[in-house]
């Protein structure tokens, strides 16, 4: 592990402050950093053998799942936003999906959309999901508990079935933000890279599938595909380049394994975070004050970063069979870039960055997403 200490101090902190390990303090849940948590703490566990970090991965799955698989306090409606009985919801907690876990609650029926406020309000996201799906496959992975993967599957279907619509032309497209119970949109515009987290997501969830039952994400899977097709993956964006890169490496992982899989060349995606990468950096995206940038989207990249060089660094032979030339290739060029990561990390380890406010007001997501950049193993699951 590169960080050991640093990464157990700062998750045990976050396990402290956010309620997983301390239950006099309130239990604050957000998905999208609870997922890269999860990862953290099975990390910590397979790289020390402690199986306390093994344990708080367990209870923050099963908080997660209480508490953003139901309704929130300040809603009259109540139980699993599934609208499952309680004992059908415990046995299946992720069938309704699982709200995002913002501040604000979701805006109300026929209400006018309000861009100052929507950010702040809760829903579902479809990227959240994927990560919180990802989070639960290494938790079956790891534990060989198969319940985590059925319920991984459990969510998939219900989100593609929730996500998915269709615009006046006909056009399919997956919503980027719908409620609570999936049963409207909250911003009808579709994110980027959504169709390609789901393709790789659900593709992963699939080929576990062969050695544990769950539900079949066929259907889903060749609706992705055909979302994906002919697409552009090419962004500016620091967190949505750390994505690609990581949706490449675990393709990459996948066609070693002997997998067939629907998403894109790996090759594409490389080529396009690289182009994004080139321009991030012709404009100086990193030389700002620490007022004026975001650490969890740039942690977002060292981890992509960190992931496509554990791949180019590889002398396993069936890693390196499994990639084509052009892909090796581009994996070697995007590992020259790993300074970068490590000038990140070292920018945001600074006491002085850490007391600003864009730093503070993240303080959570921040903070795991750092420790999960420091070492990413437990969440890349690459071996």
């Amino acid at each position: 592990m590169r960080d050991e200490g640093r990464v157990r101090r700062i998750m045990l902190g976050y396990a402290q402050r956010t309620g997983v390990s301390a239950s006099d303090r309130s239990c604050v849940r957000y998905l999208w950093t609870d997922a890269f948590a999860v990862c953290n703490f099975l990390g910590l566990y397979e790289a020390t053998g402690d199986a306390a970090a093994r344990d708080l991965a367990l209870a923050l799955v099963d908080r997660v799942h209480r508490v953003l698989g139901r309704h929130r306090p300040d809603d009259p409606r109540r139980g699993w936003i599934s609208g499952l009985s309680e004992a059908e919801g415990e046995a299946h907690p992720t069938r309704g999906g699982l709200r995002i876990g913002k501040p604000l609650a979701e805006r109300a029926v026929g209400a006018p959309p309000d861009e100052a406020t929507e950010w702040d309000r809760d829903g579902q996201y479809f990227h959240y999901l994927t990560r919180w799906m990802h989070a639960l496959g290494r938790v079956a992975q790891v534990t060989g508990d198969e319940v985590h993967h059925r319920h991984a599957c459990e969510l998939a279907q219900a989100a593609y079935a929730g996500f998915l619509h269709r615009a006046r032309d006909g056009r399919a497209f997956l919503c980027w933000k719908m409620s609570i119970d999936l049963s409207r949109p909250l911003v009808a515009a579709s994110g980027q890279h959504d169709p390609l987290d789901g393709l790789v997501t659900y593709d992963r969830l699939q080929a576990r599938s062969v050695r544990a039952p769950a539900p079949d994400l066929r259907r889903e899977i060749g609706g992705l595909a055909k979302l994906c097709a002919g697409r552009a993956w090419d962004t500016d964006d620091a967190l949505g380049i750390g994505g690609l890169l990581c949706d490449a490496v675990w393709l990459i992982q996948l066609v070693r394994d002997g997998v067939t899989t629907h998403g894109p060349p790996p090759d594409d995606l490389l080529a396009a975070s690289r182009s994004g990468l080139e321009t991030l950096l012709a404009r100086g995206a990193f030389d700002g004050s620490a007022e004026r940038r975001l650490a969890f989207r740039e942690l977002g990249l060292s981890i992509g970063l960190r992931a496509v060089a554990g791949v180019a660094a590889t002398s396993e032979p069936r890693a390196a069979n499994a990639m084509q030339p052009r892909v090796a290739a581009q994996c070697e060029e995007l590992a020259r870039y790993l300074a970068l990561a490590d000038d990140l990390e070292r920018f945001w380890l600074d006491p002085a960055h850490r007391r600003c406010r864009s730093w503070t007001e993240h303080m959570e997501i921040n903070e795991v997403m750092l420790a999960t950049s420091l070492d990413p193993a437990g969440y890349l699951g690459v071996g």
